[in-house]
């Protein structure tokens, strides 16, 4: 069969096994019926295969991000070169952290004969989203018992922040900008950017004060119309005790307030390659939830379509056996007790170099994470001077702080700030 087509013409044909799809995408045509009679995997034409011109010819680099930082660090020939960036905890040996339960539950499973390895539904697994409910609200959770909480299985955080947007471009109209704490903008911000959200950042210094006065939390809701979108990266890692890290959220759903929350658990089970979350829906009613999430299933369809199982396999073992949940919990508290003692070397440190100002602010914010409190001058003085490879904002990942470097780090931040003084 001979195939009069202007050069200009791509045909993309496309083998498929028991269907003939032709879709028209612009000048693009995928003739899947074509294929089928011929037999062809793909197939390009000659003309378009051989054109000097590339339909993505007017495509411009994308803006840098952050990340960048450790493209840097890792072209950076000096010996002693440190990154306290990372978002993963870390050991003192410098490796990613993972809990011990976590390996032996994982060889668990793969040794596992009657395990099947079929797609899971749209929704996710339904045993790891009940799980996942049940540690973020507890397992006596009115709110669970109501039905008018639920969740469907994401891929990461980052997925449920989509999967959240999303429903909001679309269901939510007026809810045109978004405000996002510093930390996150980079990460989450653009998400909500690319559905066509204002993006606004702003600085929470001292989390423990917004748990804690929740007043002014109300109060900004009232006023302004906000919709809360959660995000709760690391239940249990940021004061090792697994209530007291979602005591806001619990407050809000015992209220019957609406809202969506990312609730991300590779971190705290030191499963950062699997990308495990929930997109967390709270509604007024069980009917008002089931409406959200049958339109979310719509979104899960285009986006992903089945979430991957490995991890949340892993994380359902662990939370829904009360012998190996212990040693998780256990295995979190070390991890924080590490962080604690970091944090008050660095403090300390600080203090008996002269280093000027308070250094309190280092231990009075919880979690792996947390501000230096350094301005642009002296992180930059520390990455270029002293290879010490820290963000602009000089919010710092402290568990990249050990024995071995401490002194040097400390050292470092004194001097930049003694140069930068006045």
């Amino acid at each position: 069969m001979t195939l009069n087509l202007p050069p200009w013409r791509l045909e993309v044909l496309r083998f498929c096994c028991s269907v003939a799809h032709s879709i028209c995408i612009g000048g693009a045509k995928v003739l899947g019926e074509r294929a089928l009679r011929q037999g062809h995997s793909y197939w390009f034409h000659k003309h378009s295969a051989m054109t000097s011109l590339s339909v993505f010819r007017d495509i411009p680099q994308a803006q840098k991000l952050e990340g960048s930082l450790l493209k840097i660090y890792k072209q950076d020939d000096y010996s002693n070169k440190l990154f306290l960036a990372y978002r993963v905890c870390m050991t003192d040996e410098g490796c990613p952290w993972v809990s011990f339960v976590v390996r032996k539950t994982r060889l668990q499973i793969v040794q596992d004969p009657s395990l099947n390895y079929e797609y899971l539904p749209m929704m996710g697994m339904k045993s790891f989203i009940q799980a996942a409910l049940e540690l973020l609200f507890g397992k006596h959770s009115q709110a669970i018992a109501e039905k008018r909480v639920g969740g469907v299985h994401t891929v990461g955080d980052s997925g449920a922040f989509q999967l959240g947007a999303q429903f909001l471009r679309t269901w939510r109209k007026n809810l045109k900008t978004v405000s996002i704490i510093s930390c996150q903008k980079e990460q989450y911000g653009l998400i909500f950017q690319d559905m066509g959200f204002t993006v606004y950042e702003y600085v929470i210094w001292n989390p423990k004060k917004l748990c804690t006065d929740t007043s002014m939390f109300f109060e900004a809701m009232e006023k302004k119309q906000i919709f809360p979108f959660f995000d709760i990266p690391c239940q249990g890692l940021s004061t090792g005790n697994l209530e007291e890290d979602t005591r806001l959220l619990q407050y809000f759903v015992s209220l019957g307030l609406e809202f969506f929350c990312s609730q991300s658990l590779s971190k705290n089970f030191g499963i950062y390659d699997e990308g495990v979350g929930v997109l967390v829906v709270a509604a007024l009613s069980n009917r008002n939830l089931l409406c959200v999430l049958s339109q979310l299933m719509n979104y899960v369809r285009a986006l992903w379509g089945n979430p991957p199982a490995t991890g949340a396999r892993i994380i359902t073992s662990i939370l829904c056996n009360p012998a190996l949940f212990g040693e998780w919990k256990q295995s979190l508290q070390g991890v924080v007790e590490n962080i604690m003692l970091i944090k008050e070397k660095v403090k300390e440190k600080l203090r008996l170099l002269g280093t000027p100002g308070s250094w309190n602010h280092i231990t009075e914010q919880s979690g792996s994470h947390g501000y230096l409190g350094l301005n642009y001058q002296q992180v930059e003085f520390l990455t270029t001077k002293k290879h010490i490879y820290v963000p602009k904002s000089s919010r710092i990942n402290f568990t990249c702080i050990n024995n071995r470097n401490i002194d040097y780090i400390t050292q470092s931040i004194h001097e930049a700030v003694m140069l930068t003084e006045g």
